[in-house]
């Protein structure tokens, strides 16, 4: 996977807005430039699924990062209503148990089947980019945190999913016990130029790649560059 991907479609940005004219907008003037777009839960609240067919609608590949995190039969049903709005990538937190995981990719591979649609990829969070090792140690999931993403990334994979996120610090640690075939899709990446904003653990795109990383997701140094579409070429020249 890691060989097959070209700079531009490595990259998803992160459209994190409740404007849905913003948001539709920015997906037509990145369509092309990048890989896709990452709606997260804040603008699936305020729209749902026809916000993110309107999105869609501008040729950008989509990845729903909901993050579901429920008993296996909810999480498995909002996959399974979720599946047909053609998404590339959809997440749920692999804290959830393998039980939970495996419902998610079942309940994925039938609606795309029952829909005639490409089955997309179904990932797990591990451990959020904006925890470091004392937020970590507070919420009592104690050991060093590449440790905790590894056996977390071993039972997805076990779940039967197609990959995690994960922070770029961790790809290494992942790609050694699992292999190159499995996706990793990783958050608060930051060009040097960029501000880090919230995110503590980050790294460049080109770094990120040169580790072994398939997706970045890419945010603020696009959406509230004076021009995206430009700050979104400058990355990709650099991955190149």
């Amino acid at each position: 996977m890691t060989q097959t991907l070209s700079p531009k479609d490595r990259i998803f940005c992160a459209i994190d807005t409740t404007d849905l004219d913003h948001a539709i907008d920015l997906a037509s003037k990145l369509s092309g430039v990048i890989g896709g777009a990452k709606l997260g839960k804040e603008f699936f609240a305020a729209h749902g699924p026809q916000g993110v067919r309107a999105v869609a609608k501008a040729g950008m590949p989509i990845f729903l990062d909901v993050k579901y995190h429920d008993i296996p039969n909810t999480v498995a049903g909002a996959i399974r209503a979720v599946t047909p709005m053609g998404l590339r990538i959809v997440n749920v937190h692999a804290t959830g148990g393998i039980e939970m995981m495996k419902r998610a990719g079942e309940a994925a591979r039938e609606a795309a089947d029952k829909a005639g649609g490409e089955v997309p990829w179904v990932i797990a969070v591990t451990i959020l980019t904006s925890m470091d090792q004392g937020d970590l140690d507070d919420v009592g999931l104690k050991g060093p945190i590449d440790e905790r993403v590894v056996k977390l990334a071993e039972l997805t994979r076990k779940a039967g999913l197609d990959g995690i996120v994960c922070s770029a610090q961790e790809i290494t640690p992942v790609r050694n016990a699992l292999g190159a075939d499995f996706k990793l899709i990783t958050p608060g990446i930051r060009p040097a130029w960029a501000s880090s904003d919230d995110q503590k653990r980050i790294v460049t795109p080109a770094d990120a790649v040169a580790m072994g990383s398939d997706v970045l997701v890419i945010g603020r140094p696009i959406t509230k560059a004076d021009n995206p579409v430009e700050a979104a070429k400058r990355i990709v020249a650099e991955l190149s």
